[in-house]
């Protein structure tokens, strides 16, 4: 077997985010760089149709992912398939040897992403999850804005995705068994990761949620969805849930994520950071043309706001003009080829799964979880 210094990837399910995300993302960064070999989907037709769709008609094609981790000239794989899959594929990956991209969440459970971190810390290959939103712009910039304490000591945070109608009437997103839950688990994992990594506080002492399931059924409530009428039904996930996470340090984080909800401003991939020199937020969602990020302080005994403009963003974040996941694969790729670290740890990344997890288990116990 010939030596490439291309990284080999390989894609495991053949949705709506390997279509949109995945194919177009690793060609930006170049063949130079990296390949898609192989497509694997359950349905045949639908890996070859993304394989074309892609301009990879020479691709492999799989049904069954043991047989494309088996394959020796794949190095990397992309994870896209239904939460609940995530953990059994990757530590079969890792013990095959693969790098591992894994699309958000983790996994659906406390208990199998601890199982990916377990396998993939004995593989000792690379692992990262696809949390996209950290490549924002406005993101990065706050982010740089908390490393440099330009906020003091940050104290509470609020984690927002909230839609007012937008449930997402495609694929297996209203399917708890393959996907582990609703908005909480799909939207709310990119709030919760965004706002976690600004705070820099992983170290979470306990958990209160609240899951509620108002709307689902509602075929009045259905009908003015944005995607169209969902199926009443078969619809078996939460309509919205919320959280209060508190942290060893005392620092809190209030977490809400809704599909459906009767609320006007409509924030999605939002945080809000509260310090003890000043605070930020940032706006992102169908209520806003445009993400917003937004520092308020004092100055010189007077409440002030300020905005940045696009080319003060600049200086904070290079690549600007690229899409999120085009920056997320070329940091990816680039971890794999220099031995380098990901953004996005996997130690972060199964924090964000736990607290999901421990919220669902408090809504349906009705008590604080405390975590170990």
């Amino acid at each position: 077997m010939s030596i490439s210094p291309r990284v080999r990837v390989g894609i495991i399910g053949c949705g709506g985010i390997t279509n949109h995300k995945h194919p177009p993302s690793l060609a930006a960064v170049g063949e130079d760089k990296v390949r898609i070999e192989a497509f694997c989907d359950l349905i045949e037709e639908r890996a070859v149709s993304t394989a074309a769709a892609a301009d990879h008609t020479d691709a492999l094609i799989y049904t069954d992912y043991r047989e494309l981790l088996a394959n020796p000239d794949i190095d990397t794989v992309h994870i896209c398939t239904p939460n609940v899959s995530h953990s059994e594929i990757a530590v079969a990956a890792f013990k095959a040897g693969k790098n591992v991209f894994c699309e958000k969440p983790m996994s659906h459970s406390t208990e199998q992403a601890r199982a990916m971190l377990e396998a993939w810390r004995e593989s000792g290959k690379k692992f990262t999850v696809g949390y996209q939103n950290r490549f924002r712009p406005e993101v990065r910039t706050l982010h740089a804005s908390c490393e440099a304490g330009e906020l003091g000591k940050i104290y509470y945070g609020e984690a927002m995705a909230v839609r007012r109608r937008q449930v997402p009437t495609w694929g297996v997103f209203p399917n708890k068994a393959l996907q582990g839950g609703g908005p909480l688990i799909d939207i709310g994992t990119h709030a919760l990761d965004i706002t976690l990594w600004c705070m820099d506080n992983y170290e979470v002492e306990s958990v209160l949620g609240s899951v509620n399931y108002e709307l689902g059924h509602l075929e009045s409530a259905a009908s003015g969805n944005y995607y169209g009428p969902w199926d009443t039904e078969t619809f078996e996930v939460e309509d919205s849930a919320m959280g209060f996470i508190k942290f060893k340090n005392g620092a809190t984080i209030v977490l809400k994520a809704s599909w459906a909800l009767n609320v006007l401003d409509s924030r999605e991939a939002s945080t809000t950071l509260c310090g003890t020199e000043m605070g930020a937020e940032i706006r992102s969602g169908s209520s806003y043309k445009k993400d917003e990020l937004i520092y308020n302080g004092t100055r010189h005994g007077m409440l002030t706001h300020e905005s940045l403009s696009d080319v003060s963003a600049v200086a904070y974040f290079e690549g600007r003009e690229e899409p999120p996941g085009v920056v997320e694969a070329k940091q990816w790729i680039d971890a794999i080829i220099t031995d380098g670290e990901p953004v996005v740890h996997p130690e972060q990344a199964f924090r964000v799964t736990q607290i999901l997890d421990t919220i669902y288990q408090s809504a349906a116990s009705g008590k604080q979880v405390f975590l170990d």
